[in-house]
């Protein structure tokens, strides 16, 4: 009996998801053409995190431990790690993105300093 009833629960549970399927309306997904050369102008995400942050001097100052993206899907801040060693003692800050220039393999903060970076709140990430 228990079987009969558990057969019957799942063909009722197939035919409401078949019918549920049936009433949506299929999505249309069109291709985009996108220049593949202006693409790789660009950095990917996965190379700017990790990346050290210099100054203009050529001085480390930091380095790049995250990204925050905003809801307009552009990338709104960099979170730096500045000080201690080893990952060790080091403090988060953040620092907008549009701020930061990019060389040839090096991102590099424009008039950046490490007691500038010190000096900014700590940032932490929100629980939950």
């Amino acid at each position: 009996m228990r079987s009969l009833f558990a057969g019957a629960a799942i063909a009722l549970a197939m035919s409401a998801g078949a019918a549920h399927a049936a009433d949506l309306t299929p999505q249309t997904i069109t291709s985009l053409k996108i220049d593949a050369t202006s693409v790789q102008q660009g950095w990917r995400a996965s190379k700017v995190i990790g990346a050290t942050v210099k100054n203009d001097a050529d001085e480390t100052i930091g380095k790049i431990d995250d990204l925050i993206v905003g809801r307009s899907d552009q990338v709104l801040y960099a979170v730096v790690g500045v000080g201690g060693f080893l990952g060790v003692g080091e403090k988060n800050v953040v620092v907008p993105y549009r701020l930061f220039r990019y060389g040839e393999k090096v991102v590099i903060l424009p008039g950046g300093t490490k007691d500038a970076l010190k000096n900014l709140p700590k940032f932490e990430y929100q629980k939950g």
